[in-house]
């Protein structure tokens, strides 16, 4: 066989067409996080972490406060699932002194406003959003903790999770 002899020309003008026409393979993206690939996700992008949980897997949605002896006031959100774990992400409002009858508050104002400056300066700007424990003492097993800055941020994040959970439609939560 003779491959330039005339008589075999045509067959190899097409083969070669073929191969040239034919699209070549691609390299797949990654996908980004939409909407479409959360599907039956709801997603909490944290500062000090992500948490993800698939929407049928949800068996409760909380919100509530609660003071500790000394401590402050805690408004919190849970998730409880089918699994063992349940998330809990909170606002932690420190127990601060109150002047008496308002006698003296500015100074007790100005004691809290150089705390929060002293606080920045070491570094812990961020100290609002981590979770704090002492162990083995404030062990909570089974529990996924988020701390947030503020109340309004926790309302945000209970009514996103309340609006997929309850719409059936993964999102994303972000602070």
């Amino acid at each position: 066989m003779v491959f330039h002899s005339p008589k075999y020309l045509p067959g190899m003008l097409i083969a070669g067409s073929l191969i040239f026409m034919s699209p070549l393979p691609a390299q797949e993206a990654e996908p980004a996080a939409t909407p479409a690939n959360l599907q039956g996700i709801w997603r909490a992008q944290m500062p000090a972490g992500d948490y993800l949980v698939n929407l049928s897997a949800i068996t409760s949605l909380s919100q509530h406060e609660y003071l500790v002896e000394g401590a402050g006031k805690v408004s919190e959100v849970n998730i409880a699932t089918q699994g063992s774990a349940i998330a809990r992400f909170y606002f932690l409002e420190p127990a601060l002194p109150q002047a008496p009858g308002g006698v003296g508050q500015s100074a007790v104002d100005l004691m809290k406003e150089k705390a929060g400056e002293a606080v920045g300066r070491a570094g812990g700007a961020d100290l609002w959003t981590k979770v704090v424990k002492s162990y083995p003492v404030a062990t909570h097993a089974h529990t996924i903790e988020y701390r947030v800055s503020n109340k309004e941020t926790l309302s945000r994040l209970f009514k996103s999770a309340e609006r997929a959970w309850t719409l059936g439609k993964g999102e994303t939560f972000k602070p």
